[in-house]
């Protein structure tokens, strides 16, 4: 019975996720009806040319990479809590996102602060290359201090102190940075789901595939750290495997959303307690796929408001996410629901 109530759950979910998708496409400085949207992308029939340029070349990539972003952060959120047992862990925690943050700052605010003029001038690929090369960085020092300490919630604070270095290197580099770079850095750092063509959006897909491999792989390892790692190694588990596991895909997924979107927040946090909430379950068999649902529905959502009708302005994802998802994780402090759960 519980099993039916959670299949038809995802059902609607999904539903949910194709009525958020087509809603998203839909809107904009120029409204293009749902039905337009739907003729024109089975039958290639535009009422008008520049409506097939705006959907296809803009807001399709810019919706698919909504999904991208909201599955890849929600299930590295989701995958942070279990392990470290800590309801307020997220994609940031390890200091990953905060090292691709740290790669594009020096790309763009180091070249300004030595004098060679690249920051206006740099190609999209080069953000993206820098931004996957400071978080894989990251990667492999966490993997290292992983390697000594054997402690999670060591490793946890390790990674929040990294993370502060991180900003702290890149507050200097801005001081020293010219007005337009540190402008374009700062964009950058609100995230943004749009800019993206479709051989980026395509790259994306195959990394983040790459990240979700290591996490299937340890479903039931999950489900069995949740009563602890002595528990865990009863049953067989080894903590030590699945924390090189969980190390690798959210360094995977976090670093190559971060280098593509920028810094998005609160979706890694706030995604996995609402799955909880929802599906009323622990399993990760069920909190997996719930949780990237509603990761890629929330996103959708959250671009979908910041939309300014009429302008082609919108307003920059993190500000938006920040706002609703905020008021979601202290909600849930407020009801006390994360002793439950952890």
């Amino acid at each position: 019975m519980k099993k039916n109530r959670s299949v038809t759950y995802l059902i609607g979910a999904i539903v949910l996720l194709i009525l958020s998708f087509l809603t998203n496409v839909s809107l904009g400085s120029v409204s293009i009806s749902i039905s337009e949207i739907i003729t024109g992308l089975f039958s290639g029939d535009w009422t008008k040319a520049s409506y097939e340029q705006i959907i296809l070349n803009y807001r399709l990539p810019k919706a698919i990479l909504a999904i991208l972003a909201g599955i890849g952060l929600s299930i590295s959120g989701l995958q942070m809590q279990t392990f470290f047992r800590n309801p307020l862990a997220g994609p940031f925690v390890l200091g990953i996102s905060s090292g691709s943050g740290l790669g594009v700052a020096i790309l763009i605010l180091a070249s300004s602060a030595l004098g060679l003029g690249m920051g206006a001038g740099i190609n999209p690929w080069a953000t993206v290359i820098a931004g996957t090369l400071g978080a894989g960085l990251v990667l492999v020092i966490v993997s290292l201090v992983a390697w000594r300490i054997k402690d999670s919630m060591t490793l946890l604070i390790v990674g929040l102190m990294f993370g502060s270095a991180v900003s702290a290197i890149i507050s200097v580099l801005s001081y020293y940075s010219g007005a337009e770079a540190l402008k374009i850095y700062t964009v950058w750092s609100m995230g943004s789901l749009g800019g993206l063509v479709w051989e980026q959006v395509f790259v994306l897909i195959f990394i983040l595939f790459l990240g979700i491999i290591p996490m299937i792989f340890s479903i039931k390892s999950y489900n069995a750290m949740l009563l602890g790692e002595s528990y865990a190694r009863s049953m067989g588990i080894n903590p030590t495997r699945l924390r090189w596991m969980m190390i690798l895909s959210t360094g995977i997924l976090a670093g190559s959303i971060t280098a593509f979107c920028g810094p998005i927040a609160f979706i890694g946090i706030a995604v996995p307690h609402l799955a909880r909430m929802i599906w009323k379950s622990v399993d990760h068999r069920i909190l997996f796929p719930a949780s990237a649902v509603l990761g890629a529905t929330l996103l959708l959502v959250c671009d979908a408001i910041g939309q300014i009708p009429g302008s082609a302005q919108t307003l920059p994802i993190n500000a938006v996410t920040s706002l609703i998802g905020a008021p979601i994780v202290i909600s849930l402090v407020l009801k006390k629901n994360f002793s439950k759960e952890f």
